[in-house]
């Protein structure tokens, strides 16, 4: 007899198969305008030194200088003209029209930078951050010893960090570019003086009012440029920045906004996959900031990949959050439904083995351990009802069989003589006596 799916299971599942493809999305916050910089911070006459000192510049050890060092109003530049500090590819400028050129320029750029308006104040400590392109105050900003400090942009995106007392970098500490963004576009402007620990791997223009000190080991990739007071290296490698973008190239930033349709629907038990999506510059990651996935679910926050292989049937509702640091950030809440698992009905037709639970049927052959049918009281052992009504004998193996052979020969044997003596007797009366 076939098996039937109950009903209300049917219509349960086609229920939750039907709402599936239905996913609410809804921004929770407009993105704002883009935030356009006008940059990177024009150098002018300033471009090719690597540093550029008010007062005096002095050199201690081997260091290596890849661009010019020039100097204005003062005239002393230690270190260099004969050792142990070398100049390559650049020019030393000791008091002359294009070190006071320079440092004219350099006063211009600082200008610049002072008038930004930061988009993040008030910073202090700068190790582990990852910095969005835009710009940054603070009053003592500093990098702790064997700090990380990582800028995450485009090769147009442009940072300003601006320190209006000091600014120090710990020594060992590390800067990273990702997205294609690079040193040439990063800008220190600092209110008094900069300190540039020991090993420390530097990257960015140092626009300082005062002074600047680098440290025994340091490697800048950038320029230290010094408005009144002086610049101080000790075994160095400091490198112009080459291949950077033409003054006046602007960077656009844009805060994020979703651009992901609706998703499509889940199943219980099957993989699933959908991308969100949203636009900004630079590329937003994506966070949960409330609600759920469904169980079996999970967020790539770089990707944003919703994946993986739902576990439970139902629906949750999840509120995603893109954010690239342009404020605001952008959210969006979906409702996720999850459909059972499709039923797949048992086949049916001749030869379907029965399921368990299923009556046997008349005929029915009994299996292992299943009691023979009850004899019949006074009959003789192993026989019982038959399909009629009779009493039928079961047949006979094994010993049973070679006794039941021997007594029928016997019967045979004794039918015989029988007939044998019978037909003696007959004869016997036939013949006439004689006296």
């Amino acid at each position: 007899m076939a098996r039937t799916t109950p009903i209300s299971r049917c219509t349960r599942t086609a229920v939750v198969l039907g709402v599936a493809v239905a996913f609410a999305l809804t921004p929770a916050l407009a993105a704002q305008a883009a935030t356009v910089i006008d940059g990177p911070i024009g150098l002018g006459d300033a471009t090719t030194y690597a540093v550029l000192g008010g007062s005096t510049v002095t050199n201690t050890g081997p260091s290596v200088v890849n661009g010019d060092v020039g100097l204005s109003p003062g005239t002393s530049i230690v270190g260099f003209d004969g050792g142990p500090g070398r100049v390559e590819g650049g020019t030393l400028h000791a008091a002359d029209e294009p070190a006071a050129l320079a440092q004219a320029a350099l006063t211009n750029a600082y200008n610049v930078a002072d008038s930004l308006t930061p988009q993040e104040s008030g910073i202090i400590e700068l190790n582990g951050r990852t910095l969005e392109p835009g710009v940054y105050s603070g009053d003592a900003v500093r990098l702790a010893d064997t700090g990380a400090l990582a800028f995450d942009g485009s090769e147009n995106s442009v940072w300003v960090i601006r320190a209006d007392s000091t600014l120090t970098i710990g020594g060992g500490t590390t800067m990273t570019f990702s997205g294609g963004a690079s040193a040439c576009n990063v800008f220190w402007q600092v209110g008094s003086s900069a300190t540039i620990g020991s090993a420390a791997q530097f990257r960015g223009t140092v626009l300082a009012q005062t002074s600047i000190t680098a440290t025994t080991g340091a490697r800048i990739i950038g320029r230290l440029l010094a408005q009144s007071g002086a610049v101080t290296l000790d075994t160095n490698l400091i490198t112009v920045p080459e291949d950077c973008p033409a003054p006046g190239t602007t960077s656009e930033t844009d805060s994020p906004a979703f651009t992901s349709g609706t998703p499509t629907g889940a199943t219980a038990g099957t993989p699933y996959s959908f991308t969100v999506t949203a636009s900004g510059n630079p590329a937003p990651s994506f966070t949960v900031s409330s609600g759920t996935l469904p169980p079996g679910l999970s967020l790539d926050g770089g990707s944003g990949v919703i994946s993986g292989t739902p576990t439970t049937p139902g629906s949750t509702t999840v509120t995603i959050t893109a954010d690239n640091g342009q404020a605001p950030p952008s959210r969006a809440t979906y409702t996720i439904p999850t459909a059972e698992a499709a039923v797949v009905p048992p086949p049916t037709g001749p030869g379907t083995p029965a399921e368990p639970g299923t009556p046997e049927q008349p005929g029915t052959p009994t299996g292992p351990g299943t009691e023979a049918p009850p004899t019949t009281p006074g009959s003789p052992e192993g026989t019982g009802p038959g399909r009629d009504g009779s009493t039928e004998r079961l047949a006979a193996t094994g010993s049973d069989a070679t006794t039941a052979g021997a007594l029928a020969a016997l019967a045979l044997l004794s039918g015989i003589g029988l007939v044998v003596l019978a037909g003696g007797r007959r004869r016997a009366r036939a013949v006439p006596h004689r006296s």
